[in-house]
């Protein structure tokens, strides 16, 4: 499946969020992330926290197996189209919201009730990966993760516009990964 970050772009540039999920960074407390409930007490799994990548990211509190899901990125479902009123203009020069394209109809919006998957960082070479079930996405592990790694997922954007080198800039990735492509940019299909 295709992870997080595809999208499209309307004529003159106007950004359409249809598909699309970028990462904005608003200053905003950092938070602990949902846990596992052990005997009555919930034990954080993931904790938000800066990032040495980009701004917050989401950090594992104890080990996590290949293969487990980890969490959910929540907050409020809306339409495509309603993604693209809100935020077409307001992030017309901008590669970052809180945006995940769930399915062609359910965009979920993050910016303002989302939980702690809404600070996942970018990286070409991943350790999680996005699943969509029935509408909802969810983050699981691609290879075990150790105790204070970041999570990272590849969000792979896909513009319906031409990937110019211009453009590939405009939306650059500091991974550091040995494999680093230099952008948050997928390959089109």
């Amino acid at each position: 499946m295709s992870q997080k970050k595809t999208g499209s772009t309307r004529s003159k540039s106007k950004k359409s969020f249809k598909n699309k999920e970028l990462n904005k960074r608003p200053k905003a407390p950092l938070k602990k992330a949902a846990g596992r409930k052990t005997a009555g007490k919930s034990m954080p799994r993931v904790v938000v926290r800066r990032s040495a990548i980009h701004g917050r990211g989401v950090f594992a509190v104890s080990a996590i197996a290949r293969g487990e899901r980890i969490l959910e990125y929540t907050g409020e479902r809306i339409s495509h189209e309603e993604a693209d009123r809100r935020y077409g203009d307001l992030h017309e020069n901008s590669s970052h919201t809180m945006l995940f394209a769930a399915n062609d109809e359910i965009v979920i919006d993050a910016t303002k009730r989302g939980g702690p998957a809404r600070w996942i960082n970018h990286s070409c070479s991943p350790n999680c990966e996005a699943d969509e079930v029935d509408g909802r996405v969810f983050i699981s592990a691609a290879r075990a993760i150790r105790p204070g790694q970041e999570l990272l997922y590849d969000y792979n954007l896909v513009l319906e516009e031409r990937h110019t080198p211009k453009l590939k800039r405009e939306h650059p990735c500091h991974c550091g990964a040995r494999n680093c492509r230099g952008t948050l940019l997928g390959k089109k299909r």
